[in-house]
């Protein structure tokens, strides 16, 4: 009887507990603000349900893999939601990137990773497409190395961000067609220890994939390493 009541008050103290420290620090979904919310979720079932899947990781020859005939010797592609202007994927996109939202990366690695899990479970090492060094401090964080923590998470396998680096500052991309930006891309990468990934299976990640241009520039490097498979996988994929 004593120890019944003991653990009801036990409970009743922790949640007391975390509903003072929600009252204190709220946790609140990244995408809506709601506060219904699981302290291990950073967006909310809602939220979630809204978010436009792909599905491209289900199909081989989906557009993200057709976006790199001719120009790679890829085994997959997969991106696992559409990206549009205005969007609850932009806003997500742009608390990663700009906002400081380490965790929020995370969970949507844990995302990717899960989708990924069944066609992309083959593959021996993941590396996040490296941003210019002095960029990276300024922001304080990679958002694709985040995204890469998280699918280790889930797919169990190692994250190496020392593999490649990008040795040029290169201006944005957005205003810049198709060849313009394979242009600014061209040669603003290099393969730094190819020993590490000779002879594996690499899934190379990156948070947006437009027109493929940068993830190319980044593979070539990569492929140069003896006897490697390359495979990409992004957030999201934009036609724009």
């Amino acid at each position: 009887m004593l120890s019944s009541l003991a653990k009801t008050a036990g409970s009743l103290l922790s949640l007391i507990k975390e509903s003072l420290l929600h009252l204190a620090f709220p946790h609140l979904c990244k995408g809506c603000g709601s506060d219904i919310i699981d302290l291990g979720n950073e967006i909310c079932f809602r939220c979630l349900s809204a978010l436009p899947e792909t599905n491209f990781h289900l199909h081989p020859d989906n557009p993200m893999e057709k976006m790199f005939w001719g120009r790679l010797p890829i085994h997959g592609a997969a991106a696992l939601y559409y990206f549009t202007k205005e969007s609850l994927m932009q806003q997500l996109v742009h608390q990663l990137k700009y906002r400081n939202q380490r965790d929020l990366g995370i969970y949507l690695g844990k995302l990717a990773g899960h989708a990924l899990s069944e066609r992309f479970n083959h593959i021996d090492i993941l590396v996040p497409l490296p941003l210019f060094p002095a960029k990276e401090r300024k922001r304080g964080y990679n958002q694709s190395q985040l995204l890469c923590e998280g699918i280790s998470k889930v797919l169990e396998k190692p994250v190496l961000d020392k593999v490649v680096i990008r040795t040029t500052y290169t201006e944005s991309q957005t205003k810049k067609n198709r060849v313009e930006r394979w242009q600014n891309m061209e040669g603003k990468f290099e393969l730094k220890d190819s020993s590490v990934i000779s002879g594996k299976h690499v899934l190379l990640v990156d948070d947006v994939v437009t027109t493929g241009a940068t993830l190319e520039a980044c593979a070539r490097e990569l492929l140069k390493a003896e006897n490697v498979q390359l495979s990409i996988a992004t957030l999201c994929f934009s036609s724009h």
